[in-house]
């Protein structure tokens, strides 16, 4: 216990520290957001400190998902062209502590290796996944964040990426869904190099390697 009101002191004090060191532009939005500020006293500080770092239902639902999968990949440059296929490999794994999962994706693309790493966390304080994707074919990171849905077994997560082609920032969203224990499949969805509107780019099939 005196371990983490410890840590919760050393991350108020960081935080101090950087709130210092921000320029005017973040000091004003620092004020503006500080007059809205509610302390929380320290017992429910603790407590809700702890919820947020223990591991709950859907953290174990990730779990199950941990080992090899086989992956078989369907990919459109724009809604009327010809598909690309590929196949590759999926490995999860939970880490710290059983909060967060990596995933290794590997493939050929195109011709050219391909390998991505992923990694997905469900936050306990604002009932929401996260998930976070770089690969090799890209220098930026793209961030997302969805619900799950249990009555479709469907994660959909909504963000930003980078249309490397224009260098501009594009809306992004991604599909998972649980068919079952040993099969998932998730869609790709972006604005088309056409003329901009939504369209699918990708879908991908995961079967658990047996």
């Amino acid at each position: 216990m005196k371990r983490l009101n410890f840590f919760i002191a050393a991350l108020i004090l960081f935080a101090s520290c950087n709130n210092a060191n921000k320029g005017d532009n973040e000091q004003q939005n620092d004020t503006a957001v500080s007059e809205a500020f509610v302390p929380v006293d320290s017992a429910t500080a603790e407590k809700n400190w702890q919820e947020y770092m223990t591991p709950g239902a859907i953290h174990k639902m990730m779990a199950s998902w941990d080992g090899k999968w086989n992956t078989t990949i369907t990919m459109w440059m724009s809604a009327d062209a010809t598909p690309i296929e590929a196949t590759g490999s999926c490995v999860n794994k939970m880490v710290l502590n059983g909060l967060y999962q990596e995933s290794v994706h590997t493939s050929t693309m195109m011709g050219m290796p391909f390998e991505g790493h992923g990694v997905l966390a469900y936050d306990n304080a604002k009932k929401t996944f996260v998930s976070s994707w770089i690969d090799n074919m890209g220098s930026g990171i793209m961030h997302m964040e969805g619900a799950w849905n249990e009555e479709t077994k469907t994660i959909t997560l909504t963000g930003k990426g980078v249309d490397p082609s224009s260098g501009k920032d594009c809306s992004m969203k991604e599909i998972y869904k649980i068919v079952d224990d040993n099969t998932q499949t998730m869609e790709m969805y972006g604005p088309s190099p056409v003329d901009g509107k939504e369209m699918k780019m990708m879908e991908m099939k995961l079967t658990r390697s047996k």
